[in-house]
């Protein structure tokens, strides 16, 4: 690493997608990957979809105690949201594409406010900036390379999925992941757990 202290942990906090909205989402990767069949996208594997709350980057192992004791706080605090997944969409919006998304919401409207808790919590910790615009949603595909008539399509297949619904569920619990860097791509992993309160 190039500063030379490989035991740094690579953090992210996430909650989680299950298996059923998982398998879904499999689906509309399909139906796109179909559509564009000659662009270059690494489209992400059934095990890398989740809804990620905050990046945090290269954090040291050595706050890892203070780091969960700040995330249980947060758990404690909110109630487990009722989430949606739902339609397909891409950033950056009205140029060519390089992040292909299923949206996230949840009924009660609590989830921005959760994201806005964990970014404060997790603040001494990270050298990570803020989100100011937090929009929920899970990552399905990165694009490498597309032609303007391929990201026409693209855009054209997302409009059927519209009022397309991937699954609804409860997210009970906050995640600490620790994403490892390989030639093959990432590999994540669950570091810690951290129950929301559901009976608030």
């Amino acid at each position: 690493m190039p500063d030379g202290r490989p035991n740094r942990l690579r953090l992210f906090v996430s909650l989680a997608v299950p298996e059923a909205v998982k398998a879904e989402l499999e689906r509309a990767q399909a139906e796109l990957r179909a559509a564009v069949p000659r662009a270059r996208v690494r489209w992400a594997p059934r095990e890398q979809l989740h809804l990620t709350l905050k990046f945090l980057g290269d954090v040291e192992p050595g706050d890892l105690e203070g780091l969960a004791r700040a995330l249980g706080a947060v758990g404690r605090a909110f109630p487990a949201p009722q989430l949606v997944a739902e339609r397909v969409g891409f950033f950056p919006i009205g140029r060519l594409p390089r992040v292909i998304w299923a949206a996230v919401q949840d009924r009660a409207q609590e989830l921005p406010r959760l994201q806005r808790a964990i970014e404060e919590a997790v603040r001494q910790f990270t050298a990570e900036p803020a989100e100011h615009d937090f929009s929920g949603h899970v990552t399905l595909g990165r694009i490498k390379a597309i032609s303007a008539p391929e990201a026409r399509t693209l855009t054209d297949t997302a409009r059927t999925m519209a009022t397309r619904r991937f699954g609804e569920w409860t997210a009970d619990s906050l995640a600490l992941m620790q994403s490892r860097l390989s030639p093959g791509g990432a590999i994540h992993s669950c570091a810690r757990q951290f129950p929301l309160n559901a009976g608030r």
